[in-house]
């Protein structure tokens, strides 16, 4: 494939990522356009800087439609546990139908950190639990002595109700919004 230039690589990103619907590694964008990693990024960060609603998450980037927001509902929630129960509540969430958006703890010098997560399924939850162990990365919530706050979406309150239900069983859950 020929190097594609500026505007017409970002171009058939954002057509890559519309007809993939689902994430896509920086590292097979920049294959797929025969660029480097880096490059992808600064593609990307010019693309949201135009407000493109492009989000990058453990599993690669995903572009968000303005269809999908508008037909789940979304709920705030505070929790707190330990490191080790990351992937016992994460498979909470997505065994009760429930996506989980992102992370937020709030940091004492910082303020809001706030990091996309975007996971839907076990499979998902595996790859990113898979994610931390090969990197050695630390999870947000070691800043704050296990306490965060998780954006969540799902097609119906229920699901939503359901897994702050078993949240709660397991003393994971501190309040809702």
């Amino acid at each position: 494939m020929k190097k594609l230039l500026g505007e017409e690589r970002r171009s058939m990103l954002l057509d890559m990522l519309k007809q993939e619907g689902q994430p896509i590694t920086g590292t097979e964008l920049a294959k797929r356009t025969s660029v480097s990693r880096q490059v992808i990024v600064s593609d990307m960060a010019l693309l949201k800087a135009r407000n493109v609603p492009i989000m990058a998450t453990s599993q690669g980037y995903v572009l968000f439609t303005s269809n999908e927001d508008t037909t789940r509902c979304e709920r705030q929630i505070a929790c707190r546990h330990t490191s080790a129960d990351t992937e016992e509540e994460l498979n909470i969430f997505v065994d009760a139908g429930v996506t989980v958006k992102n992370v937020t703890v709030e940091h004492a010098v910082y303020g809001e950190i706030t990091a996309s997560i975007m996971v839907s399924s076990r499979h998902d939850v595996q790859q990113f639990m898979q994610k931390l162990a090969d990197t050695k990365s630390n999870l947000l919530l070691e800043l704050t002595e296990g306490v965060h706050v998780h954006l969540i979406s799902a097609s119906s309150e229920e699901k939503i109700d359901f897994a702050i239900q078993q949240l709660q069983s397991k003393g994971f859950l501190i309040t809702t919004n």
